[in-house]
């Protein structure tokens, strides 16, 4: 399947509006693997853009699967992560990838500071502005919603099976990562506790708009041959649902906490090359 476009006359994200009763954001940082016109395939073939590295096989289904079964807000990327990534910081090394998985990318192999900080002002910046407008007018309606980020990883790395059907990724606050850890445990999943990645990374999605903000929030990967076709989508946005809906309905989280972070103190279990990152 071509490399889809991405249509200039519309925002480089898409929100699915809220229709029920929880106070829940769901996020997906590499829901797209489009490009925009200007940028063709960024040199690359066009194989390239139907793997991981260029967005998060099977996420932006369950997410929006989710967002139906629980009438929750959803906002979604429309943009390859390799043109640049949202769930980096603007001064993260890995922001926009020269090398992904043995690939790599022309386009950004001698990219300029210039041209990064267009891409910010284009695509990066506009997503996450577009999230923390929700969450302010989340908070001048003084309501304290639970910020859940959804993504998936490879099936192995370097040749090593990853044994996790699912991993949590969080920096210090427990309240969603922890309930949701042991619901899914009892359904006799393997679950990654910040495995194979390590939630606190500074700047990144859940840091910017979780931590920063005191609000409930985890990241959740999906290995992606759990969810690459319809039904297996289907099957893990249920089942994740499934198991939010008590969480959600905890008064802990239904307040703001302010835990502090990890940050800085490590990053990735496995990726320390930057090749295979969430």
């Amino acid at each position: 399947m071509p490399t889809p476009m991405i249509d200039p006359y519309r925002a480089p994200f898409e929100i699915l509006p809220r229709t029920g009763g929880h106070k829940l954001l769901l996020l997906c940082d590499h829901a797209s693997n489009a490009l925009p016109e200007a940028y063709g395939r960024l040199g690359l073939p066009e194989a390239e853009f139907g793997r991981h590295i260029a967005y998060d096989i099977g996420a932006a289904a369950v997410t929006r699967d989710m967002a139906r079964r629980l009438g929750a807000t959803a906002i979604l990327t429309g943009f390859s992560r390799l043109l640049i990534d949202p769930n980096r910081g603007p001064d993260d090394p890995t922001l926009v990838m020269k090398l992904s998985d043995g690939a790599v990318i022309p386009a950004n192999a001698r990219i300029t500071d210039a041209e990064i900080a267009e891409r910010i002002r284009l695509f990066h910046e506009p997503y996450h502005a577009a999230v923390t407008a929700w969450l302010d007018e989340a908070e001048r309606l003084g309501e304290v919603p639970a910020i859940v980020s959804m993504h998936s990883y490879t099936p192995s790395w370097k040749e090593v099976a990853r044994r996790w059907h699912a991993a949590l990724l969080w920096d210090k606050d427990p309240r969603l990562a922890a309930p949701l850890i042991a619901s899914l445990e009892a359904d006799g999943l393997v679950v990654g506790d910040n495995q194979p990645y390590d939630g606190a990374l500074e700047n990144d999605t859940m840091y910017r708009h979780g931590t920063m903000r005191g609000l409930p929030h985890v990241l959740i990967e999906v290995r992606q041959d759990l969810i690459s076709d319809e039904s297996g989508a289907e099957e893990w946005a249920k089942r994740l649902s499934h198991a939010l809906l008590p969480i959600l309905d905890d008064p802990a989280v239904s307040r703001i906490e302010h835990y502090g972070s990890r940050a800085g103190h490590g990053r990735r279990a496995e990726a320390t090359d930057a090749e295979d990152t969430q």
